[in-house]
């Protein structure tokens, strides 16, 4: 299969460009600079075409030879959600960039979305409840996926939407959750202070999400939205303390510190039904 993949150097792409490759594919990585591919593993193992998405900005089209799969991982400013950056700068850009590869003749696009685009529903939530979101990355996100399905009615392509729910790993952001508990843990803090920590959120290894969603670019024929997660839902505080104590560590959490984000439910997870439908069970 031949795949393009942007978003490769950020903290997902990396990890589904080493996912596609495992398997055999052939993989060309979209980005605005090499450099930025020379602190990845596999930089030699891709092809590199550049691309800057930005308003009035064309992809220079590789020739003839048009990827089989779009996976589009990219989009910036995710270190903040309530931007609205997302509705005003970002999401033409995106939309436009994928209808120019659509009608060029791509005829499957894998798109990477959020579990925030549920906004404040409570429990597990399926791929057949209604999309609520509440600050604008995810409402950029829903917004450019009803863009993409509007799209369909004129150029006809298989659309798979990944609503991504809580990743870590490798390359993770500085500011998120477990991140910010490896450099307690580095620098031998004594406390931690974070949230409450009885929220529930649904974590998955982020090369196992890659994995899902190498799988689900195999897929030649599923056309819809995916929820990518593990359908297990875990307190905050005690994926904390597991994180810890496999670390060989242990630390004083100071409960409550920080409010719940006012953008999230208190509990909730993904229903993971149509995923292993169309992925298997996960390893």
């Amino acid at each position: 299969m031949k795949a393009l993949v942007t978003g490769a150097t950020g903290f997902v792409g990396q990890h589904i460009v080493a996912a596609l490759l495992s398997r055999g594919h052939h993989v060309t990585v979209a980005s605005r600079s090499r450099e930025r591919l020379q602190a990845c593993p596999w930089q030699d193992a891709v092809s590199w075409v550049p691309l800057e998405i930005g308003a009035g900005r064309r992809f220079a089209l590789p020739g003839d030879d048009l990827p089989e799969v779009l996976i589009h991982a990219a989009w910036s400013n995710l270190h903040d959600y309530r931007s609205l950056v997302h509705l005003e700068e970002l999401l033409l850009p995106h939309y436009f960039f994928i209808k120019q590869l659509v009608t060029a003749g791509v005829s499957r696009c894998v798109v990477t979305g959020t579990c925030l685009e549920y906004g404040l529903q409570e429990g597990a939530l399926a791929e057949t409840d209604a999309a609520a979101p509440v600050v604008p990355y995810a409402i950029a996100k829903n917004v450019l996926r009803q863009m993409l399905l509007g799209l369909q009615t004129s150029h006809p392509f298989r659309l798979q939407w990944l609503r991504l729910f809580y990743l870590h790993g490798e390359g993770q952001r500085p500011s998120s959750l477990l991140a910010q508990l490896e450099q307690a843990l580095e620098r031998s803090d004594e406390v931690f202070d974070m949230s409450p920590g009885d929220q529930q959120r649904d974590y998955l290894p982020v090369t196992e999400a890659a994995r899902l969603i190498c799988r689900l670019a195999e897929n030649t024929d599923y056309d819809g939205i995916v929820n990518c997660c593990s359908g297990k839902p875990v307190a905050v505080a005690d994926l904390v303390r597991r994180h810890a104590a496999a670390r060989g560590k242990s630390l004083q959490l100071n409960l409550g510190r920080y409010d719940y984000p006012d953008y999230e439910p208190r509990h909730f997870w993904g229903d993971v039904t149509l995923l292993h439908q169309l992925t298997g069970p996960q390893q």
